[in-house]
């Protein structure tokens, strides 16, 4: 599991000094000879929000799959710190669409981050040891009240605040959230977002997010990327959303 950057209205780094930024240059995936995605370059700076929207099949998550690694890909992914200098892959916090698990086990959240944060078994050592720790990260994404519950009783807005948890230990540099709060209600989603709102912001954080709520996309975006084989057009969102081909692929947003 991975732990664990965009100015606004760009897609590249060329005043990247003082800002720290991830460069995702020139990406591709094939699979065979069918093309995923081709010549994929986006710049992404801390403390800003990037949405990545695209139609079904637009490669949206594989390239996700790709920054992370997962997925053989062309392409070069660098960090650059706020002096301009590069300092090797950054570290990457990953939430995903959903977490497939047996509900009726007895697991509970504890026993997820204990599992996940040590390499020994969970059984050989006492969750004392790293309760604190637990709540701690769980505060951050108002969750800590959580720590005791079985995962099966979650809500999908509780399970998806705790896989966030997990993806912000340790702190990453570029955190990539794939459809996090796809079937949350109004409540569990209006939180959720509050939580990254504060993240970007205090801890200084890129993040890109991948979302078909083009609503809530223009409310808290800083940048969009309309992806759909390769990037077709990237800005702020009142930009890009009165762009022609999202138009074409979307309708008229705003």
């Amino acid at each position: 599991m991975f732990r664990s950057f965009l100015h606004h209205g760009a897609t590249n780094c060329e005043d990247c000094a003082k800002v720290c930024c991830t460069k995702i240059e020139h990406f591709g995936v094939k699979v065979g000879e069918l093309t995923i995605f081709e010549d994929v370059n986006i710049h992404v700076h801390c403390g800003q929000l990037t949405a990545l929207i695209g139609p079904n099949g637009a490669g949206k998550s594989t390239l996700l799959k790709a920054i992370l690694g997962e997925v053989a890909h062309n392409g070069n992914l660098h960090y650059v710190d706020a002096k301009n200098q590069h300092t090797g892959h950054p570290i990457i916090g990953y939430v995903p669409q959903y977490l497939t698990f047996d509900v009726t086990a007895p697991t509970s959240v504890i026993d997820l981050f204990m599992a996940c944060l040590s390499k020994k078994p969970v059984w050989l050592f006492s969750s004392k040891k790293i309760r604190q720790h637990v709540i701690e990260n769980l505060k951050r994404v108002k969750a800590d009240h959580l720590i005791d519950r079985r995962l099966g009783a979650l809500s999908g807005g509780e399970l998806q605040r705790i896989l966030l948890a997990l993806a912000l230990d340790p702190v990453p540099d570029l955190l990539l959230l794939d459809e996090p709060i796809s079937g949350v209600d109004q409540n569990g989603l209006d939180l959720f977002y509050e939580i990254i709102v504060d993240l970007k912001a205090q801890e200084d954080m890129a993040i890109i997010l991948i979302s078909h709520d083009l609503e809530q996309v223009a409310k808290h975006a800083d940048q969009v990327v309309l992806l759909n084989k390769k990037v077709l057009a990237s800005g702020t969102p009142e930009e890009v959303f009165n762009n022609e081909k999202m138009k074409k692929i979307f309708g008229t947003i705003l």
